[in-house]
């Protein structure tokens, strides 16, 4: 059987940790007038995948 590939575009969003997989907050790229200032501050920085994704993304990122 030949090696599974990695999905390019999870490579790129999801990167593995001690406790899991770190991502990107979504929701924080446009339209930001309307959201509140404590709303765009609580999505800053990387947030863990949940557990039920988990194996989906370690079957893209071929783990």
């Amino acid at each position: 059987m030949p090696k599974m590939k990695t999905k390019s575009g999870a490579a790129k969003r999801f990167k593995k940790t001690a406790n899991g997989f770190k991502h990107k907050q979504s929701f924080t790229s446009h339209i930001l007038t309307k959201k509140s200032p404590k709303r765009k501050r609580q999505l800053r920085g990387t947030k863990l995948i949940a557990k039920s994704d988990v194996a989906s993304i370690k079957r893209m990122l071929a783990q």
